[in-house]
């Protein structure tokens, strides 16, 4: 090495030490703000969680959850309300609404007209569309006997590949007419997707069928951890798909399965490592953390969202 690097070498780290020197102590010290603090993110939440409450009473229901501290909302549907109506509740609790969860079939759904569809979600003030749920196989009917879960999964199974792949190009063609109004399609997922159909899983079908420039997930951490897959290397293997994220959490104890059957708890009270999971969802893009819950709830649903949130707003990670 030569005189003159070893003294440019020397005098950039007397100039870095200096420098830390004359910092002040408390630019020292180690960022202690919880995650949502140090993203400079709301915490949301999906008023599925909170059963009928939302449909019966959407201005009383948002100025509680505005309350317990939720600033970002993703919606079931309308809610049997006009976009102008919900818009006008969301802003008097003082509360966004970025989501809304469209069917494949019905009057607000992915094959509305891309237009009136964007004008809908204009007036709400959300960017983005998400489909939340595969649609059901035709003759789909429960057996004697038979469960909704298990109906799921035996009809999953017996529609095969072509029904993944159908649904991958349905997502395709109304993400490419929706993407010029400015309005971005998700598709959420359930433990089933990770059901194997043919040599592959229908979760693995969609994500390679399914148009990147065109199509993200809004992924369920409480049905991926159901289906027995690692959050972390799901986030790892979808790196740059992952927009959206539900927060849920479940019990220690049940049994991974791909039929439909969680365990649900309030977020921080299950068997989810939260304080790894987030940075990963983060990190493979996750921008919008909604907390969700199934039923059955041991605790009233807006007692298990406050619980939920303040695990949340405190979490180092």
């Amino acid at each position: 090495m030569t005189p003159s690097l070893d003294r440019r070498t020397w005098l950039a780290g007397a100039f870095t030490a200096g420098a830390a020197l004359a910092l002040p102590a408390c630019a020292m010290r180690a960022d202690t703000r919880g995650f949502f603090d140090r993203k400079s993110l709301p915490i949301g939440i999906q008023l599925y969680s909170l059963g009928d409450e939302p449909q019966k009473d959407l201005e009383g229901t948002l100025k509680k959850v505005a309350a317990i501290g939720f600033r970002d909302i993703e919606l079931p549907g309308l809610l049997g309300r006009e976009p102008a109506d919900v818009r006008r509740a969301a802003d008097d609790a003082g509360v966004a609404i970025s989501s809304v969860h469209i069917g494949t079939t019905g009057d607000l759904s992915v094959r509305t007209d891309p237009q009136r569809l964007a004008d809908i979600l204009g007036v709400l003030g959300a960017r983005q569309a998400v489909v939340p749920m595969f649609p059901m196989p035709k003759g789909f009917k429960l057996q004697p006997g038979e469960n909704l879960a298990a109906a799921f999964a035996r009809a999953v199974k017996e529609a095969g590949e072509t029904m993944w792949t159908d649904l991958a190009a349905l997502l395709n063609e109304r993400a490419a007419l929706l993407k010029p109004h400015g309005i971005a399609l998700g598709y959420h997922n359930h433990s089933v997707e990770f059901m194997q159909v043919g040599t592959r899983t229908a979760w693995e079908i969609l994500a390679a069928e399914t148009d990147p420039a065109l199509v993200h997930f809004e992924a369920d951490v409480g049905w991926i951890a159901s289906a027995g897959v690692d959050p972390i290397d799901f986030f790892k293997r979808y790196h740059g798909r992952v927009r959206q994220l539900h927060v849920k959490d479940v019990k220690a104890g049940l049994v991974p399965n791909t039929a439909m059957r969680t365990d649900p708890t309030e977020v921080g009270s299950g068997t989810v490592d939260w304080a790894r999971v987030l940075p990963a969802a983060w990190a493979a893009g996750a921008r919008h953390f909604y907390y969700e819950q199934e039923p059955p709830f041991a605790i009233p649903r807006l007692e298990a969202a406050a619980k939920s949130y303040s695990y949340l707003a405190q979490l180092r990670a």
